[in-house]
């Protein structure tokens, strides 16, 4: 997807200054979001999507956020907390798993997908589009391009700036255009601030010892949310993917178990 940005980054020298790297991305957050409507939030409790409900906080842009998940699911626990210490406008859906079974068979029908990764985080994006859809919402942001940008997987710790490299390029065929699928059926807009392109620009050129650092990922992102005026607390909090978070993933296995499945691709296979 930037791709064409790479020749360009790969020759810049890197940014080092931690204070001039926050008061450049944080300049560049506020100018990501271009719209005077009403947004929805796909909303998990994570540095990310916390980020994007201080932005529209900031920039006086009127907000919903947008959390689903299976009962005890730690996407719904912690967005419920964080929403209420900030005072933020909430929407939460607890699913049961007969109610999980006919989103995942909508996703698989609409994605032609067997992959379980893609389905289970296209269940997420599906919900949350649903429920803006449902309140008249047309626009929802989502924290997509965060992990590829600030190294906020595992396997960003071999090689930082590699990784995040590799990531960006497949982003737009692994992530983007499942996203894109699911809110096209809703006939809901998508906007992605992290995939701006002057965001972008800026953290494929930070040095890779302050996107982890301490064995903390993401370590300069979460230090901007804070001086943007997120908790610590909340910046600073681990996070699960979303498959697992809203416990879509073990929605998927425990319905493999149940129709005889040993694998859960098997049975997503089936639904096709």
């Amino acid at each position: 997807m930037f791709g064409y940005l790479e020749d360009e980054l790969r020759h810049k020298e890197l940014l080092y200054n931690k204070q001039s790297i926050i008061d450049q991305l944080s300049k560049a957050f506020l100018n990501s979001i271009k719209t005077k409507e009403k947004v929805g939030i796909a909303f998990s409790g994570g540095v990310d999507s916390s980020l994007l409900a201080v932005l529209c906080s900031k920039l006086s842009i009127k907000f919903k956020l947008y959390t689903v998940g299976l009962e005890n699911s730690k996407d719904v626990i912690e967005a419920i907390k964080i929403s209420k210490i900030m005072k933020w406008p909430i929407k939460i859906k607890i699913l049961t798993l007969t109610e999980a079974e006919s989103i995942i068979k909508n996703v698989v029908d609409i994605l032609d997908s067997d992959d379980v990764t893609r389905v289970g985080v296209g269940c997420v994006t599906y919900c949350v589009c649903k429920m803006a859809k449902d309140d008249n919402i047309k626009t929802v942001l989502t924290g997509l391009g965060s992990e590829e940008l600030f190294a906020g997987y595992e396997r960003h710790k071999k090689n930082v700036y590699e990784e995040c490299w590799n990531g960006l390029k497949s982003i737009e065929e692994r992530d983007v255009t499942r996203d894109e699928e699911l809110a096209k059926y809703f006939k809901i807009k998508l906007l992605l601030p992290f995939l701006n392109e002057d965001i972008v620009k800026i953290a494929m050129i930070i040095d890779p010892e302050l996107k982890i650092k301490d064995g903390v990922n993401k370590y300069i992102l979460r230090e901007t949310a804070v001086s943007l005026g997120l908790p610590k607390e909340y910046a600073f909090r681990k996070k699960i993917a979303a498959q697992y978070g809203s416990k879509f993933d073990r929605a998927i296995l425990r319905l493999a178990r149940k129709n005889k499945f040993k694998y859960k691709k098997d049975y997503l296979k089936s639904l096709i």
